[in-house]
């Protein structure tokens, strides 16, 4: 049965993509890789590798 399902990710970028200046409310396609917050952590965090402005 399908079923809309929402979810809220923190994320994070590094680098160059960092200093892409976006802002507050832009809509965005962002790709990239899901990983824990820390060793100890049972949070996710989004590392993103690639924005794009939708």
């Amino acid at each position: 049965m399908k079923r809309k399902v929402e979810c809220e990710v923190n994320a994070i970028t590094l680098g160059d993509l960092a200093l892409q200046g976006l802002k507050l409310g832009s809509h965005i396609r962002a790709t990239g890789f899901l990983a824990k917050r820390s060793l100890k952590s049972t949070q996710l965090v989004m590392h993103i590798n690639h924005i794009e402005n939708i």
